[in-house]
């Protein structure tokens, strides 16, 4: 019998592994003996944090890095012939989801193997969750451009297309350090009364998950700590029909 693809969800922060994912997940983790995992060294280490059974030395880990190369998969798939679960780790979070895993798992469909998603915290949901946004039309554009003024023309952009219809939600990320930059330039290149979410260290002790519109933003003035972060915008909203 065919071993089954787990995508195996890891903890987003650095809280206990049992605070963000359930039992069974974990259970699942402990019980495996081969993955696949974006960075070794994260993937040890989680191991160890949830209490892998056997020594972390003796199970089979392969780097497959943030752009795993598709000429790779098909062998790292192997052990799923000779009847062993696979399970697929990023760094952070849901594997697949704004992280690597996805072409593994296509491979898996497309040799007729079990995928099987595991429950666990994703920032960009979790964020959206409590942002008060559009959570049921929302795009995810991960990092916009750094450079001017490509920059600029990203933002104007997602800010006027979350304003059409009925709204669209726009997430992205940014790097820690230039968490400040970020949020400086969506009050500079948005309108006024676009909603801009910023969700810093979820799941961990300094999580921070606040929406305001541009103006609010403007008078409150943070300074944002270098905390992995998830931002999103909504533009106002434009009626529709005649008034009455």
């Amino acid at each position: 019998m065919a071993g089954c693809l787990f995508m195996l969800p890891v903890p987003i922060s650095d809280s206990p592994a049992k605070e963000s994912l359930p039992a069974l997940t974990i259970e699942t983790a402990k019980r495996l003996d081969y993955f696949l995992a974006e960075n070794a060294k994260s993937a040890r280490a989680f191991l160890k944090k949830i209490g892998h059974p056997k020594p972390i030395a003796e199970l089979s880990i392969v780097e497959i890095g943030h752009r795993p190369d598709p000429a790779q998969v098909k062998s790292w798939l192997a052990p799923l012939a000779a009847g062993h679960d696979i399970g697929i780790v990023s760094e952070a979070g849901c594997p697949g989801i704004a992280d690597p895993g996805a072409q593994v798992a296509q491979k898996a469909q497309e040799m007729n193997y079990q995928v099987r998603p595991l429950v666990g915290p994703c920032s960009m949901i979790l964020a959206l969750m409590a942002s008060g946004m559009d959570g049921q039309n929302f795009r995810f554009s991960g990092y916009l451009p750094i450079k001017e003024p490509e920059r600029s023309r990203a933002i104007k952009e997602l800010d006027k297309i979350s304003t059409l219809g009925s709204g669209e939600t726009q997430l992205f990320i940014e790097t820690p350090y230039r968490n400040n930059q970020m949020l400086k330039d969506l009050l500079t290149f948005c309108s006024l009364q676009t909603r801009v979410l910023v969700a810093m260290d979820i799941t961990g002790p300094e999580e921070f998950i606040k929406t305001r519109t541009v103006e609010q933003w403007k008078k409150e003035n943070p300074e944002l700590p270098k905390l992995p972060s998830i931002f999103g915008i909504l533009g106002p909203q434009k009626r529709t029909g005649r008034s009455r």
